[in-house]
């Protein structure tokens, strides 16, 4: 049981750390690296698959450790330097997984009452995990080969002759043929037969499964509507509801949490475009005289949430061209926010010169609303929510 549970531990576990690595680089990319910038919902679907893993991780972690739970107490608690490292990497296992994913969920209902920062701290017990997970498996991996399927290599199956004895309890005195039996399983089968008879479980293990299984499902089934279109009618408990907010957009953070009620509408207010000393200032009415474009892209944030939407504004290449901006040249986004680590974030020179990234002004028809940015912001294919730039300030060429 403890084997096929850790199956889908293990891939979930997997696939959260290598979407979450995805994302980590996207917010903070080295000046090497370059990103795809197609398909546009990239982004979208590697987080939205990133949070719903590590939402069903509660179930299947909390199932595997109900199973080996008597085992958490053996006597004498340590027999060997081998059996230490196993209970050692176990232990760090089960309190990094238990802390990653409950501050991960946390984090998407942007509740953060722990006393470090979440980005960070999430990002390291992301490399305690997989590092202990992969030393409880080395550790664990003879017996993981024995328990992996349920059959041996002769087609019997593995556990029919101890499954015959525990219908009888031993009466009928016939012999427990161990020759089907991998090595090791006969060892601890022998041990069993040796042993009283254990008492008969008070959920079976069909029973058991249908209930991790139903746990799973109803968990993703009830939250993933925020990140996948087809859920949305079952988004009963996901933290975001597509559709709710102003111009019919969620909004992540708000011109007063960012302290632009002012700065974002006042009279004076440019965008200024450096290349060296080549400057160049848009007022917004500057901005909507030039060539305008439509582009539908989605905004999608870390928390797993995302919505496509409509947007109306300049093209950044233009913008770039307009102050000779080489063509492999990079950006630095800079924002009205006083405070905030995504004041200032770099753009790569694959996402400038992509023909759908845009200095919006318009969204859905409508004016940019405050709290979307106004009175312009970045949106561009392929990129977190949080380097969508919003009251944009500045666009400096950068190496």
């Amino acid at each position: 049981m403890a084997t096929v549970l850790g199956r889908l531990l293990g891939l979930a576990f997997v696939v959260c750390f290598l979407t979450g690595l995805f994302s980590h680089f996207l917010q903070q990319p080295e000046s090497w690296m370059r990103f795809p910038t197609s398909p546009a919902g990239l982004y979208a679907v590697t987080q939205g698959i990133h949070i719903t893993a590590g939402i069903a991780c509660f179930p299947l972690l909390l199932g595997k450790l109900w199973t080996v739970f008597p085992n958490l107490f053996q006597t004498p608690p340590v027999r060997s330097f081998l059996h230490l490292l196993e209970r050692a990497s176990i232990a760090l296992f089960v309190g990094a997984s238990l802390l990653e994913i409950t501050i991960g969920l946390l984090n998407t209902y942007q509740w953060v009452p722990f006393p470090f920062f979440f980005k960070q701290t999430h990002f390291a017990l992301a490399f305690v995990v997989i590092g202990s997970l992969v030393i409880h498996i080395a550790v664990q991996l003879p017996v993981i080969a024995e328990h992996w399927r349920k059959r041996g290599p002769d087609g019997k199956p593995l556990y029919g002759e101890l499954e015959a004895y525990r219908a009888t309890d031993g009466k009928d005195g016939d012999a427990v043929d161990t020759d089907v039996l991998p090595g090791g399983v006969t060892g601890r089968l022998m041990a069993y037969i040796d042993s009283a008879p254990r008492p008969e479980p008070s959920v079976s293990r069909r029973g058991f499964l249908a209930t991790i299984a139903a746990s799973t499902v109803a968990l993703v089934v009830l939250t993933a509507g925020q990140s996948f279109a087809l859920l949305d009618p079952f988004n009963l408990f996901g933290p975001r509801k597509r559709g709710v907010g102003p111009q019919g957009l969620p909004v992540n953070r708000t011109a007063e949490d960012a302290g632009v009620l002012s700065s974002a509408v006042a009279e004076d207010w440019v965008l200024t475009v450096r290349n060296g000393d080549t400057v160049r200032e848009f007022s917004r009415a500057d901005l909507a005289a030039l060539p305008q474009v439509d582009v539908e892209l989605p905004i999608a944030c870390v928390e797993g949430w995302s919505q496509l939407a409509r947007w109306r504004g300049v093209r950044m290449r233009d913008l770039a061209d307009a102050v000779n901006a080489p063509a492999g040249s990079a950006f630095l986004l800079r924002s009205l926010e006083e405070r905030g680590s995504f004041r200032i974030n770099r753009m790569g020179p694959e996402y400038v010169r992509d023909e759908r990234t845009v200095v919006a002004l318009e969204l859905n028809g409508e004016t940019l609303h405050l709290e979307h940015g106004y009175p312009a912001r970045m949106i561009a294919p392929a990129r977190p929510g949080v380097t969508q730039t919003k009251w944009l300030s500045s666009l400096e060429v950068t190496v």
